[in-house]
């Protein structure tokens, strides 16, 4: 097992994953995820993270292998709850994170790249959620995810047929925010994530937050909410800036 690394360049955090042949997560490999992620968010100087892996495959899920070492229900609900508290924390995350997905992006891979902000992919990858055809269901939060994400209907498909879909198709669906050649992937998303780093940190961690409540917050509180955040976001020091840049016709310097 080869656990994933972390290269910084440029206010941007790139998370490899290398665990041939098929780029399996594991509890350990989720537990390194979490150890990066506080990191990253330590660290000022980061902006933007994509994730992406070498070989084959985004990954094709769980590592079947650790189901089989499991303590019946018990180990498995804690697995589950350890990767869908890891999960849960790269969508809260106060940074953008970036999915870039070839190969395969399958079950608790698929799951992984659900809970990133945004979502890149390759024309023929596939992405979808097999478990039933092990007689399981999705552990790491794809049940709920995905019906947010690509509407119930999309969902219940994909979930029940436990097949999987195309780059393009899941682009259609609203599944991935664009499709590219993988020869350009990697490039492409360190091209939005220098977009996003551009931007004032403290705005950006406002929106995200903004952004993930208004799915479970009644409309009037997420209003409220949003002027509380842009009154606080209005005092900060990039805001200042933002508007003088503006005024003098000057590209901004956000700190």
């Amino acid at each position: 097992m080869v656990l994933p690394k972390m290269d910084v360049n440029n206010e941007i955090a790139i998370i490899t994953f290398n665990n041939p042949p098929a780029n399996a997560l594991n509890s350990k490999i989720v537990g390194e995820i979490d150890q990066l992620l506080n990191k990253i968010e330590s660290d000022s100087n980061i902006r933007a993270v994509i994730l992406h892996s070498e070989g084959r495959f985004f990954s094709a899920g769980a590592d079947i292998k650790e189901f089989t070492e499991l303590d019946g229900k018990s180990g498995a609900e804690e697995l589950g709850r350890k990767g869908q508290e890891v999960f849960k924390r790269i969508e809260t995350f106060s940074k953008p994170v970036i999915a870039a997905i070839h190969g395969a992006a399958l079950g608790g891979g698929l799951e992984l790249a659900l809970s990133c902000h945004i979502r890149l992919s390759t024309k023929d990858a596939k992405l979808g959620l097999p478990e039933l055809q092990l007689g399981l269901i999705p552990g790491y939060g794809g049940t709920q995810r995905l019906p947010r994400i690509v509407g119930q209907a999309h969902a219940v498909e994909m979930i029940l047929s436990a097949e999987p879909i195309n780059g393009e198709t899941a682009h259609a669906i609203g599944l991935v925010t664009k499709v590219v050649d993988e020869a350009n992937l990697v490039d492409e998303a360190i091209q939005l994530a220098q977009k996003l780093a551009s931007k004032s940190p403290a705005s950006t961690k406002a929106a995200l937050q903004l952004i993930h409540q208004a799915i479970a917050l009644p409309e009037d509180e997420g209003f409220l909410n949003e002027r509380q955040a842009f009154s606080e976001v209005f005092e900060t020091a990039d805001a200042k800036e933002g508007i003088q840049a503006f005024i003098e016709k000057r590209k901004p310097n956000f700190s």
